[in-house]
């Protein structure tokens, strides 16, 4: 079971007022206890001096949870220069073109959406479907169906030729095989970076209204450049 958690701004801020309090009380129990200690040792029968070994053994608790805190603190501060280290990563990306794995682009008015997509194996047929943020079909065609990766370039168009208002679209890959079984198929689509955003305190990139998490990312390049070639989806 995998139980690693997202470094976030939040859990940041709630680990470091932990550590903070749990300083804080320390001290406060460590006073107390030697002003115990102090006012027993100074009533403490000379014929018959307390054992030592139990306050010894309390001394070396404090020590130990005081070790705990400081190691505590340090690991604080190592998460802290991770997300700090995480969103310089993200603001490198502003102002250029990503391709990303999503089932939901980004569709600016002008600008074509490249699509890449992989098919687990050839298909008999294979048709892309558009759909806007209401949940209705508005573009359906025909896309290759060769086994591995392939590439839409989506113009904006609907079924009827006309461009689409600006605004998120999901797209999906319809293939069968020729037994007219559903191929798995996973996409990936293009962007502009226009900024980058904290969701519950953690890092995206933003495209258009989209929230982009950089773990998503395939590449990025400087916008009118050559993209890469050899990364699907």
């Amino acid at each position: 079971m995998n139980t690693a958690q997202s470094v976030t701004t939040t859990g940041l801020a709630n680990n470091a007022q932990n550590t903070t309090t749990s300083r804080t009380t320390l001290a406060e129990d460590f006073d107390q206890f030697l002003t115990l200690l102090t006012t027993q040792l100074q009533n403490q029968d000379p014929l018959a001096p307390m054992d030592s070994s139990e306050f010894t053994n309390q001394l070396v608790q404090f020590s130990q949870v005081e070790q705990q805190i400081n190691l505590n603190q340090k690991i604080d501060d190592l998460l802290a220069l991770q997300l700090s280290s995480i969103s310089s990563v993200a603001l490198g990306y502003v102002g250029m073109d990503i391709s990303y794995l999503s089932a939901e682009m980004n569709f600016d008015g002008t600008n074509p959406v490249k699509i890449n997509y992989s098919l687990a194996t050839p298909g008999q047929t294979a048709k892309i479907n558009v759909r806007d943020e209401a949940g209705q079909l508005v573009f359906s065609g025909d896309v290759p169906k060769d086994a591995g990766r392939n590439e839409f370039s989506w113009n904006g168009l609907n079924n009827a030729g006309q461009t689409v208002p600006p605004g998120t679209y999901s797209v999906k890959i319809d293939a069968v095989d020729k037994d007219q079984k559903p191929i798995q198929a996973s996409t990936a689509v293009s962007g502009h970076v226009k900024g980058i955003e904290s969701q519950n305190g953690i890092v995206y990139v933003l495209v258009g209204d989209r929230a982009v998490a950089i773990s998503s990312i395939l590449q990025a390049r400087v916008p009118n450049t050559p993209a890469p070639t050899g990364t699907g989806a």
